[in-house]
This record gives structure tokens, sequence and C-alpha cells, in this order.
């Protein structure tokens, strides 16, 4: 069977009309190929051709020297040494593989590394291969599952059963998978992420900007991962819906006081796990809190004026009402000190009245610096204030 490489020598020959790539006619493609002028390129002679050309020769007669020509190039220098065939495409690959010292395992410069040995001149492969199958065989059958963690085994594909907390034992991969999830952490949800709007009806009819964290942990691990086909995205969409149902039964006042999140945190808690046990998604909601309730963006400015007149009214009613209670007390207390006047009163009358005009003129011309009296004999006006500076002022001589 002849090889690659004669294959392409022949197909050379053939469309240069029957003439060798190197120089010979190449019609057996056996690598020794002929000079230009028609000479044979080895070292051998042909006898048949020695007999019709120069006739016999005797056995001591020194070889005629090759003619001058080119060469097939695959042909050994010495004519001593037997001819030399070109190189096949399997020689070649050949040479590649075993690498530049000629022995298997690669090392050329094409080639792979070899790969070592041990000291008694065997493979390690082996022991690579079984240490590769040991920890293959480790990390798929043992498992490790913390306390907060609880596991489901499939076999093919189809649940098979549950593992806990603690070391477990199950088939290699592919024949089993664990599933691993942590059934006790509490998540939290932010609805909306970032500082996204989120902006809801009121019973009002007025909009609402919200923002509430969803707390919830996994009740039912089985349910939680073939039931839903994303768990996580539907707990957010549901709580949403939830909100929603609740913040369209307030009013925009009530939802932005404490007395609306007194409402809304347990009303939207009570109708998502309605819905996730509805969908026997294996979710247990811990609760919802609230954390922002305001006006949207665009009114904000407005809204906040708004409020601030309200305040204000609101302390002005409070004042108001705090001089109104002052003077009530105050006229309530005089109206008991006259009550226990008009007593003693009807007790005595003359004395009760000459005393009150007494106290009476006593406070009323204590204020005042001029007195006029209408009293014959008397005089009319009594300079009090002059009196009082000549009595205060100190006499001359002291």
């Amino acid at each position: 069977m002849k090889s690659i490489s004669d294959a392409i020598a022949l197909g050379w020959a053939a469309m240069a009309g029957g003439k060798s790539p190197w120089g010979g006619s190449g019609g057996d493609g056996s690598g020794s190929g002929k000079g230009s002028d028609g000479g044979e390129a080895s070292g051998e002679s042909d006898p048949a051709k020695e007999g019709t050309e120069g006739g016999d020769k005797s056995a001591g007669d020194p070889a005629p020297p090759p003619p001058p020509g080119p060469r097939n190039p695959w042909l050994s220098g010495s004519d001593s040494k037997p001819p030399r065939r070109s190189a096949s495409m399997d020689d070649i690959l050949r040479a590649r593989i075993k690498g530049p010292g000629g022995s298997g395992g690669g090392g050329g410069r094409g080639g792979l590394p070899p790969f070592p040995r041990r000291a008694d001149g065997r493979s390690w492969l082996p022991i690579v291969a079984g240490g590769v199958v040991g920890l293959w065989l480790l990390t798929s059958t043992a498992h490790m599952l913390g306390s907060n963690e609880q596991g489901l085994v499939s076999t093919f594909g189809r649940y098979s059963r549950p593992i806990y907390s603690g070391v477990s034992l199950t088939l290699p991969w592919p024949i089993e998978t664990v599933t691993v999830e942590d059934v006790t952490s509490i998540r939290r949800d932010s609805i909306p992420e970032g500082d996204a709007e989120k902006l809801m009806l009121t019973s009002d009819q007025n909009l609402v900007d919200i923002s509430y964290i969803v707390r919830w942990n996994i009740k039912d691990l089985k349910l939680y991962t073939f039931q839903l086909d994303d768990p996580e995205d539907t707990v957010k969409e549901v709580a949403e819906a939830a909100m929603r149902a609740s913040i369209a039964e307030v009013p925009l006042k009530a939802a932005m006081g404490g007395e609306g999140r007194a409402y809304l945190e347990p009303k939207t808690r009570e109708r998502m796990q309605a819905v996730l046990d509805a969908y026997h998604s294996g979710v247990l909601i811990q609760g919802v809190e609230i954390k922002k309730a305001n006006p949207p963006a665009k009114v904000n400015d407005a809204f906040q004026k708004v409020s601030a007149a309200q305040q204000e009214a609101n302390r002005d009613i409070s004042n108001a009402n705090a001089w109104a209670q002052q003077v009530t007390a105050r006229a309530q207390g005089d109206a008991a000190a006259f009550d226990k006047v008009y007593a003693q009163y009807k007790l005595a009358p003359d004395v009760t009245r000459r005393r009150m005009y007494y106290e009476t003129m006593e406070r009323v011309l204590s204020a005042n610096d001029k007195v006029i009296l209408q009293s014959s004999g008397v005089n009319t006006y009594l300079p009090l204030p002059e009196i009082k500076q000549r009595a205060a002022e100190p006499k001359e001589g002291q």
C-alpha cells in the first residue's frame, strides 16, 4: 500500500508530463530520481542499461561519477550509502510525535511533554486516575449540611428524599444530585430596590410614593424548589399586589401617618400569606415593614407647603384653646371668691359693705397721683405726689 507522499509524488509527475518534481521521471514513486540529463541520481547502476550503452564492464573498474544536474534532496550525499526514499507524511507526523530524540511520549516542539514516571519506571497515570475517581466519589456522595440548611435528593432529575443537617451519603453524580438551601435564615426584599419611585393609589384618589421591606423564609423546601419557577420574584410580585390592595383601602393622610402603617403592615402580610399558600409556594412571610410613605416627587414641594400651613393652623388652634382654658379657669376662681364674700355679706351687710368700699378705694387710689374730693370745708385738691416727695427728701442739717 502506497503512502500519502507517494500518491502526492505520482500526482505531481502526472501533471508535469511524467517527470518527477525532484528531477527524475517519478514513474514508480520510489524516491531514486534522475537528473535533468537522464542520468540516475543513485549510486547503483542498471545492468540492462549497461549492456546496451557501454557494453560489459569489469568488476574492478570504478563507477562513473554521477552526471551534473539537480539531485533528489532526500538522497544521501555519499555514494557508498544505499539510496533513501522520500519522506512520507506518516514519517513526518511520527517524527513530530516522537520528538527529536526518537522516543515515544511526546516532548518535541509540536508534541505534548512526556508524562513523569515513578522510580521503578512505571507510569503515574493509574495512580492519578485513581485519585481523581476517588475525589469525584467523595465530593459527589458525601454531603455536609449546616444547622440552618436542608437538602433535596433527586435521582436522575426526579425528587427522591430530603436530607437534613449533618453528614449524608448519596449515590454519585450524575445518578443522584443534591440541592441545598438555607431554610431558617430570614430573607429581606426591599421594594422598590434602591431609590426608585413606587406610586400607589389611595382610597381618596391620591398617589403615594411608598417603599417597604418584606421579611420571609422557606417553610417547605420541596414546594419551594419544585412548585414555582422563580420563588424570589414570585414573593416580590405578590408583595406588590398585596400592598396595592391595602393602600387602596386607606386615604392619603392615613397612609402617611402612624395609624395607617399600623393597619397596612399586618394586612399586607395576611394577604401575601394567603396568596402564597394558594400557590403552594412553601414560603412563610415573617413581616412587612413600611420604610417611607410620601407624596410623589413632582408635587412634594407643594405638599410640604400645605403640610406646613396645616401645622401652623393647628398650632394657632392649640394656643387659642390654651388661652380659653386659662380665662375660664380665672373666671371660675373669681366666681368662687365672690361666692365666699357674698356669704359673709349676708351675715353682716353694713360692715361688709364698708370694708369692701375701703378695699376698693385703696386699690384704686394707690395708683393715682391726683385726688379730687367733693366735700364742704375741705380742700378739693390733695397734692399727694408733692407730699410724698417732701416726705422722702432729707431734712436740712441732717
